[in-house]
């Protein structure tokens, strides 16, 4: 089997919240997808996902997935998509960095060596773990009272785990935390995610203030030395993120005791072949993890899925459904929310049928 052709369509995703918020005064109102279709001389068709959360995020930015593509894709034609870690042998010899860039047509070609296996991809990823598995909700930056009725709503739809978006100002963000604690149930877990937005005295003043609630604090500075500061005077468990993005830092944060939860995203590692031996490592080190993307639809979202479904059921801390945040629809077949729980498809490869009328003209198409 060869690769014959690689597409790139440009797709609008508007949230259904119309705005989302967090650390710095960032924000976004309608998302910038790129979906990969990856074809083959055997007919078989592969799709991928790749989302960045706007340019001021991670190094990833929306056009620079598709102008990677242009360069990227020439370079792999002729390839075999089944022969996943050649493929990504061959993709970082031709294009040096640029993980994200790489993670839709990773994606795609995992879509389709679940088809030609006749396997879901989650089975091949390592076997399906239970029935279905839980989600977290992001809860937008507001005021503290907003996000605490957020909260509630969001309980009310099935939602057990809640990721707060804090990282401002250090005395409405205990606010915060303390409002939207206040709300929640038994068996609830709490997350007050700064992404990178409190310098390292407001982070540890912070953890200190809310001492006595039962929360998680994760990646509350911008450096992987603060937040390992950071995590030194704080009691509560500890989550990093934006900070891990490779194999090596992985493992140092491990022997630096600098984490109890890692969050991991797909693109942020390069596709799923890199974001397993991430996930392996984890569950051989004894770490439980977030496992997600920066952002997306209906495909993100079934990617997610099967990679969240393959993973031990112990160490899978939480995932999300982006495909619930936004109003547009990609693809039929990719999971959906029920009672705050998702399941990855039974069917072979990611299980989604791209919706072509949505995605219109492809912008890159290398043959």
């Amino acid at each position: 089997m060869k690769i014959t052709r690689i597409l790139a369509y440009r797709v609008e995703l508007p949230l259904h919240e119309t705005t989302y918020k967090w650390s710095g005064g960032k924000s976004v109102t309608v998302f910038d997808s790129t979906i990969v279709r990856v074809e083959t001389d055997t007919g078989l068709v592969g799709h991928g996902e790749v989302c960045p959360l706007g340019p001021f995020y991670l190094p990833a930015y929306a056009e620079g997935v598709r102008a990677g593509i242009r360069e990227l894709g020439p370079h792999l034609l002729g390839a075999d998509p089944r022969q996943l870690a050649k493929l990504n042998r061959l993709m970082d010899a031709a294009l040096k960095g640029h993980p994200y860039v790489k993670s839709g047509i990773d994606i795609a070609c995992w879509d389709i060596l679940g088809q030609a296996a006749g396997m879901p991809v989650c089975e091949l990823l390592g076997g399906r773990y239970g029935a279905d598995f839980h989600l977290y909700r992001a809860i937008s930056q507001e005021s503290p009272e907003k996000m605490a009725d957020q909260v509630a709503g969001y309980r009310s739809q099935g939602y057990r785990r809640f990721q707060l978006k804090v990282g401002g100002d250090p005395d409405v963000d205990i606010a915060r935390i303390e409002a939207v604690s206040a709300k929640l149930h038994p068996g609830d877990r709490l997350v007050a995610d700064a992404n990178t937005g409190w310098v390292q005295h407001e982070a540890v003043r912070v953890a200190r203030a809310v001492r006595d609630v039962d929360v998680y604090i994760e990646q509350p500075c911008l450096t992987y030395e603060e937040c390992l500061a950071v995590r030194r005077q704080c009691a509560h468990p500890f989550v990093l993120d934006e900070n891990i993005d490779d194999l090596g830092i992985l493992l140092r944060a491990k022997a630096d005791l600098a984490m109890d939860v890692v969050n991991l995203k797909i693109s942020k590692l390069g596709g799923l072949t890199k974001i397993r031996q991430a996930r392996d490592l984890c569950v051989s080190m004894g770490i439980a993890m977030t496992l997600e993307d920066s952002w997306g639809g209906d495909i993100a979202t079934a990617a997610i899925a099967h990679l969240a479904h393959s993973t031990p059921t112990e160490f899978l801390f939480s995932t999300t459904d982006f495909n619930s945040y936004v109003t547009v629809s990609t693809a039929t077949g990719a999971p959906q929310r029920l009672d705050g729980r998702m399941a990855a498809s039974t069917q072979p490869g990611l299980g989604i049928q791209p919706r072509m009328e949505v995605l219109g003209t492809p912008v890159v198409d290398v043959h």
